[in-house]
């Protein structure tokens, strides 16, 4: 008989942004190290069906599964950690719970019962939880619930925890908190008692911490560790220091000093008899700590004040910076404030630019003109989404002279709509879940530049746009030079566009950070960032 799959719950208190998301990822890591099969799921408290709708500025960036869902940027962690894709049951919302009991509802299947928050929705969210452990035949399932403890809109996720412990059992599942050591420099010490408040608020609830994880910026001395194992009723081995890291990829490192797995096992009474294999990732960690030389890359967006907007770009950089022994510093520039007058001060000094994906008519112009820099100026360039469409855009008015191009996007009368909107998408009016979503097949055309990157003729990446390349301008670009040189076999859409008499000069419609792991480095940046590497040896 197979073994029941084991649940992890990792709740936060005291402060949001603690990064739950990257001590479940690290304590997944360990564990799958360790041999056992590990997945993460995260259980986002807000009623959005999905962040598909939210804007960076309040959200982060919407990372896209192999399936197609929109999901939080956390399942970007547990993916680039774990180098194992995640998918729709990896990611729960609120709105999705609620919109199913009302769904079954509407269905006649609760057989005329009132339907109330207990037992319907937590039953909702018990199924969901364990879907993965019932179709996914996993050892350990560990399941991060967003937001902090005495939150609202998360009541509903804790009564769950709560009953799915006492059904499972104590071997079976256990509750990782994540909380705040605060540093009162005024008073010279850390402070317990935020602690101690959030425990006993989870307590309150019925459930009982097994493991406690403290951030903090100073060491917890042994005294302030047995005062917290006390006070918040827990071992004095399960309490586990997360202190500051110079990068999130130490974190697994940090967590195994700790013997964060160590107590895990122990509590579900699982085996420890094989030790972490985390050869690979110390090699990666080393090279990312030990660079041979610099560059500077300039990430052209409208959210660069906001780091999570472009999670994904930025942690493919560390991975293809690792890969090529580079530290790559990156420039946030924002494309509102460029123009002719101040396009030469940004972007001159720069070793490339990737030219970021995002929706709307804001800062596009500033885009197009980076684009048109880079081009002319031989510097290395990268589009991603909306990034390759404005380079298309560039091309169109700057080589073609067609000076009104322009995607419908940004202008529906436009007489050269180079960027036009989907046949099967012109009829939609709801937002959510509407664009070309998820992994799509694209063929790349034999002695490309991208080929050779790839080193593959078919190729899977991840989408998310709704406006594409309009291939009625297919024969003009690429008799002036701007090749397609990835399609979509299924529907001729041009997924890849180059210019051939250019170092490095590549745009794709798809989301190649999506894809990006520690393991697993996406050759794109890879190769994007040995360009820059060469770009700034040869200046």
């Amino acid at each position: 008989m197979a073994q029941q799959t084991k649940y992890i719950f990792v709740t936060g208190g005291v402060s949001s942004s603690l990064g739950k998301g990257i001590i479940a990822a690290s304590l997944a890591k360990l564990l799958q190290a360790r041999g056992y099969k590990t997945t993460i799921q995260k259980l986002d408290p807000y009623i959005n069906v999905d962040p598909g709708t939210l804007n960076p500025y309040e959200h982060g960036e919407c990372y896209v599964t192999e399936d197609g869902a929109e999901t939080d940027l956390d399942l970007g962690h547990y993916e680039r950690f774990l180098n194992v894709n995640t998918s729709q049951e990896n990611n729960v919302t609120t709105g999705r719970i609620y919109q199913s009991v009302i769904e079954k509802e509407r269905r006649g299947e609760f057989l005329g019962k009132t339907v109330q928050v207990v037992p319907h929705i937590t039953n909702e969210i018990k199924e969901r939880i364990q879907m993965l452990g019932k179709h996914g035949d996993y050892d350990i399932v560990i399941t991060e619930i967003g937001g902090t403890v005495g939150d609202i809109e998360s009541l509903p996720y804790i009564e769950s925890v709560r009953q799915l412990k006492w059904e499972l059992g104590d071997d079976n599942a256990l509750v990782i908190h994540l909380t705040l050591i605060p540093y009162l420099s005024a008073a010279g010490e850390l402070k317990t008692k935020p602690t101690q408040h959030s425990v006993k608020t989870l307590m309150e609830s019925g459930i009982k911490a097994d493991i406690l994880v403290c951030r903090t910026e100073h060491e917890l001395s042994d005294d302030l560790r047995d005062k917290l194992a006390l006070f918040c009723n827990v071992k004095r081995e399960a309490v586990i220091q997360s202190i500051d890291a110079s990068t999130i990829y130490d974190v697994p490192n940090l967590m195994l000093e700790e013997g964060l797995d160590v107590i895990t096992l122990d509590k579900l009474k699982l085996s420890k008899d094989t030790q972490p294999d985390l050869t690979h990732w110390n090699a990666f960690l080393k090279r990312h700590k030990n660079p041979t030389c610099e560059v500077t890359v300039g990430l052209v967006g409208k959210y660069v004040e906001l780091q999570d907007s472009y999670k994904s770009i930025l942690e493919a950089f560390i991975h293809a910076g690792a890969e090529n022994e580079v530290k790559v510093n990156i420039e946030s520039i924002h494309s509102e404030f460029i123009d002719d007058a101040t396009i030469k001060d940004k972007i001159s000094h720069l070793d490339g630019i990737l030219v970021a994906p995002g929706f709307g008519e804001r800062g596009i112009e500033g885009k197009v003109d980076a684009v048109k820099f880079a081009r002319e100026n031989n510097l290395p360039f990268f589009g991603i989404c909306l990034g390759m469409q404005m380079a298309v855009i560039e091309y169109a008015r700057n080589v073609l002279n067609l000076s009104d191009a322009n995607s419908i996007e940004m202008d529906d009368s436009t007489k050269n709509p180079v960027i036009a909107i989907m046949e099967d998408q012109k009829n939609i009016t709801q937002m959510g879940g509407t664009m070309r979503l998820g992994s799509w097949e694209c063929k790349l055309k034999d002695g490309s530049k991208i080929h050779e990157i790839y080193n593959s003729q078919t190729i899977h990446e991840r989408h998310r746009h709704r406006y594409e390349y309009n291939n009625k301008y297919k024969e003009q670009l690429e008799a002036a030079g701007l090749i397609s040189t990835g399609i979509n076999p299924d529907t001729g859409l041009v997924e890849t566009i180059e210019l051939k008499d250019h170092p490095w000069f590549i745009g794709v419609q798809y989301h190649p950070e999506y894809k990006s792991t520690v393991a697993n480095p996406h050759p794109l940046f890879v190769g994007f960032v040995e360009a820059c590497k060469q770009y700034s040896q040869n200046r």
